[in-house]
C-alpha cells in the first residue's frame, strides 16, 4: 500500500485514503480569500509538530506577513526557524527559471518532508508563451519529485471563472487537485471544499463544508453510511 502523509486539515484525509501520497505534489486552487494560504502553513505547522521539517518559499507576499497571518491561529513559524526545523524565503519570480535550484538546496539542507510554492500564478509574468509556461511548471514539478518531498503548490482561479487555475495548465502537471471556494445562500457566506484529482488514490467527490475556526481550517465531513469514492 502507498504510503501517505496527514495534511492536517481535519477531515480531509479522510476524503483521500489517508492524506497525500508521499513524495506527490499537490495543487490547492481557488479565487482571492477562499484560504489557500491558511492551508498551505496549516500542512507545514502540521508536519513540524510532528517532527517533520519544512521549506515555504513565497513568490508573492512578504515572508513576514505569511508568518504574521500564521500567529492568527496560533502557529508561531518563527520558532522552528531558530531550530533550523523550517525557513521561509522569498524568490522573485522574475528569476523563475532558478526556483528549481533553490527548491533543491533548501529541500536538502534542512532535509525538507513537506514543502510549499506560493503562488504559481507569478509564473506568467515573466513567460510569454503557453507552452513555455506548461514547461516551466513541469519542471517544478519534476525538481520537487527529485527531492523526494510532498508539496503543495498554491494557484489562484480567476475570478468568476470556471478555469481552476490562471493559466489552465497546472492542473495537469500536477499528481491532485484541491479546489477552494465560496457560496452564499441569502446572507449567508460558507466555504467549500472539493477534490477534484488524487492519482492513485479512491477520493471522495462532490463539495463539502469548511468550517474555520482559531485552530485554523476544518473539513466538515458529512454523516452517513459511506462517502462517495471514485
Amino acid at each position: 500500500m502507498a504510503r501517505r502523509l496527514a495534511t492536517g486539515i481535519p477531515g480531509l484525509d479522510k476524503l483521500i485514503q489517508g492524506g497525500f501520497l508521499e513524495n506527490s505534489v499537490n495543487l490547492v486552487t481557488g479565487e482571492t480569500g477562499t484560504g489557500k494560504t491558511m492551508f498551505a502553513c496549516q500542512f507545514i505547522w502540521h508536519g513540524l509538530q510532528k517532527g517533520e521539517t519544512g521549506v515555504y518559499i513565497t513568490l508573492e507576499e512578504d515572508p513576514e506577513d505569511i508568518r504574521e497571518d500564521a500567529r492568527q491561529f496560533g502557529w508561531d513559524f518563527e520558532k522552528y526557524e531558530k531550530k533550523g526545523l523550517f525557513n521561509i524565503i522569498y524568490h522573485d519570480p522574475a528569476q523563475i527559471n532558478n526556483l528549481g535550484s533553490v527548491i533543491i538546496d533548501e529541500v536538502k539542507r534542512l532535509k525538507a518532508k513537506r514543502l510549499v510554492v506560493d503562488s504559481t500564478s507569478v509564473v506568467g509574468m515573466s513567460i510569454e508563451f503557453p507552452f513555455q509556461i506548461r514547461k516551466v511548471l513541469l519542471n517544478i514539478v519534476n525538481t520537487i519529485k527529485r527531492s523526494e518531498c510532498t508539496a503543495v503548490l498554491i494557484s489562484e482561479s480567476p475570478e468568476g471563472s470556471k478555469m481552476l487555475t490562471r493559466f489552465g495548465i497546472e492542473e495537469f502537471v500536477v499528481d491532485g487537485v484541491i479546489m477552494l471556494r465560496y457560496s452564499s445562500i441569502g446572507e449567508r457566506a460558507f466555504g467549500l471544499i472539493e477534490v477534484r484529482k488524487m492519482r492513485r488514490t479512491k477520493h471522495a467527490h462532490g463539495t463539502f463544508d469548511i468550517q474555520i475556526s482559531s485552530d485554523g481550517m476544518e473539513v466538515l465531513v458529512r454523516r452517513g453510511p459511506s462517502i462517495p469514492m471514485r
